[in-house]
């Protein structure tokens, strides 16, 4: 069971930055497909970003160009580099990996883009 603990939100003006931090632990992290997903209040929940375990990646077109998804793997982690933040991309944002059949979630951390 992979255990995932989410870091790296807050309160941001819009234009600006922001990284977040998924670690892992309890599995080999490496052969896992990870990616962010994010919530808006009143909404469902969507793909932001993913990256495969080979490295490949796939964006949102929402945040395509602003957005970085990355990962280390000597680090059990996974980034999201977020950059030209917009109130749109408000939300709590949980990271997930997969490796079929299994499916795993972090806590979700808040992210707040206003003025």
């Amino acid at each position: 069971q992979v255990q995932l603990v989410g870091s790296g939100g807050g309160l941001v003006q819009p234009g600006g930055s922001l990284r977040l931090s998924c670690a892992a632990s309890g599995v080999i992290f490496s052969i896992y497909d990870m990616a962010w997903y994010r919530q808006a209040p009143g909404k469902q929940r969507e793909l932001v970003a993913g990256i495969t375990s080979g490295g490949s990646t796939n964006y949102a077109d929402s945040v395509k160009g602003r957005f970085t998804i990355s990962r280390d793997n000597a680090k059990n982690t996974v980034y999201l580099q977020m950059n030209s933040l917009k109130p749109e991309d408000t939300g709590v944002y949980y990271c997930n990996a997969k490796k079929w059949p299994s499916s795993s979630w972090g806590q979700g951390t808040q992210v707040t883009v206003s003025s």
